[in-house]
């Protein structure tokens, strides 16, 4: 259902929003700038580029470049995860994924956490794998902690993030974010019957 999955993705903004100040907000108290890497930290050059002035023309084929780029860069990440949702649907066990991701599992949230982790997509990739799950009977807490730890805590970002932080700063990172996602997991579970 559409509506649902607009409620769904606006629940996530705010969950999200909340967690990222909370984070940030801990992240200063702990006075850890010394953590941002040197050569950032170091560069004091403004860019200071001039705007220049485009025919509409050029906007308008500026602006279908851009969606031609980011259709690209999207587009393979949602055909995994259709496929991954297929999988779920037609061939995993309802009463498995009901056993491991259910109610009846106490560390539901935290293995879809953990499994999120090795995986990358974008969170249009993850949108059929989580009404796979969700059909199968996994509660929604469970899903949207798979879901954020898909896209906030995938190998690859944290890859490229290590490039621009160093490693302490990285892990309080990488704590804040994993304890943020299952407090929010959990409590999506406790409260489930408020938000389908």
């Amino acid at each position: 259902d559409l509506h649902r999955l607009i409620r769904r993705q606006r629940q996530m903004c705010i969950r999200d929003s909340a967690i990222a100040v909370l984070g940030g907000t801990l992240i200063e108290r702990l006075h850890m700038e010394d953590q941002i890497a040197d050569f950032i930290r170091n560069n004091n050059s403004k860019v200071d580029i001039e705007s220049p002035n485009l025919t509409v023309k050029d906007r308008l084929i500026y602006s279908r470049d851009q969606v031609a780029s980011t259709f690209k860069k999207v587009f393979p990440y949602i055909l995994v995860g259709v496929a991954i949702g297929a999988v779920i649907h037609n061939w995993i066990p309802e009463g498995w994924v009901e056993t491991v991701l259910g109610s009846n599992n106490p560390f539901g949230v935290i293995l879809a956490t953990l499994v999120g982790i090795p995986m990358y997509a974008d969170i249009f990739g993850t949108i059929p794998i989580a009404e796979a799950l969700l059909a199968k009977g996994a509660l929604l807490g469970t899903i949207l902690s798979f879901m954020m730890a898909v896209t906030t805590l995938s190998l690859p970002s944290l890859i490229m993030l290590k490039k621009a932080i160093k490693p302490k700063l990285l892990t309080t990172f990488i704590v804040i974010c994993t304890v943020g996602i299952i407090i929010v997991g959990y409590g999506f579970n406790v409260f489930q019957s408020l938000f389908i």
